[in-house]
């Protein structure tokens, strides 16, 4: 007789964070991060650069290659008062989905400006889940417009203001589709080297798109689990994707994921009961339960406490596992969040 299912709830996702422990600068060197080795039964700490002897030939690695947009704005509204606007998504016709931070949210027909008066952009009213996004036309291309006067969208964990450093640094070095407000930060770690590297121990290598939204941040408020409404995010899993994963599944390799964003698109990709290649959204909430299909190996940092982060990657390598993996980590001093160190882990159960 099976047992029955583990009913997870909010606290068993919740853990006391040293502010110490809170990365605000990256490492040195990408790879130079350190990486905590969870596939085994018990921890093993190693730096980020060891990961190509921990695959094998015939892995096939798969990264996420959005690129982070500079989605932070900083501008007026006709009376003079300040506004912050932090562009979600970027639709057809100079148009954005945008959440704005003001003393009184602004009607449509409102203009305002932004960056000094560099360019203006009307209200055009609001939209999203539950109304939360505000709907603005810009003058012209709004990537240009995010590229010339926006600034790097930086966590709100990260206290500095965004620098040249984070210009480079709060971007993979494969970034190539714009998009993201958010980066996918398991991939920061990687740099030129290592991907010679990898590419020498004979990994493969494919990959996937999904623009990570400001909602990653978001931290589930709802005890019951099953009461959170994720937040959507888009997504595409190309033919030659889903090519390379099956020739790597026929040849007995691993399908290895670069970051929870990678997983999110695949297994949304494959929920019908096979991997299937498109473009679309997804909504997907992986807590523990979840049936994956695609997945067998992830990097992944760690993650805020009570996330949907921190759900998904238990699911995938086990509750119980992944929080005497936290603790290690914490008693260890690994740095955590975007800017912080990574882990790497076997998809298990229980």
């Amino acid at each position: 007789m099976r047992p029955s299912p583990v009913t997870y709830t909010l606290a068993d996702f919740d853990f006391e964070l040293p502010e110490a422990l809170i990365a605000q600068h990256p490492a040195a060197q990408r790879s130079a991060s350190r990486l905590l080795d969870g596939t085994g039964a018990l921890p093993v700490d190693r730096v980020f650069r060891d990961l190509p002897a921990l695959l094998q030939s015939g892995d096939l690695l798969v990264f996420n290659d959005t690129r982070v947009i500079k989605a932070r704005l900083f501008g007026e509204k006709p009376t003079g008062g300040a506004v912050e606007a932090l562009v979600e998504r970027v639709l057809p016709n100079h148009e954005v989905m945008a959440h704005l931070r003001a003393s009184k949210p602004p009607r449509a027909g409102t203009t305002l400006s932004f960056a000094r008066g560099a360019f203006e952009a009307e209200v055009l009213g609001r939209g999203g889940p539950d109304d939360a996004l505000f709907r603005l036309r810009f003058p012209s291309d709004p990537f240009a417009l995010l590229e010339a006067y926006g600034h790097v969208p930086l966590p709100p964990y990260i206290t500095h203001e965004d620098a040249a450093e984070d210009v480079t640094r709060y971007q993979t070095v494969f970034a190539s589709r714009p998009g993201a407000v958010a980066a996918p930060t398991a991939s920061l770690h990687f740099d030129e080297a290592l991907l010679q590297a990898l590419d020498e121990r004979g990994v493969q290598r494919a990959q996937v798109t999904l623009h990570v939204g400001a909602g990653t941040f978001q931290p589930v408020r709802a005890d019951n689990l099953a009461e959170h409404r994720m937040h959507s995010e888009w997504y595409e899993v190309g033919e030659t994707t889903v090519a390379a994963i099956e020739r790597t599944r026929a040849a007995g390799g691993r399908i290895v994921a670069a970051g929870t964003t990678t997983l999110r698109a695949l297994e949304s990709a494959a929920l019908g009961g096979r991997l299937v290649a498109g473009a679309r959204e997804t909504d997907v909430f992986i807590t523990p339960g979840f049936e994956f299909r695609v997945v067998d190996r992830l990097i992944t940092n760690f993650h805020l406490p009570r996330s949907t982060l921190l759900m998904l990657v238990s699911a995938f390598a086990g509750h119980a596992h992944v929080r005497a993996l936290y603790r290690h980590a914490i008693e260890s001093g690994y740095r955590f969040f975007s800017y912080g160190d990574a882990m790497l882990l076997d998809r298990r159960v229980g």
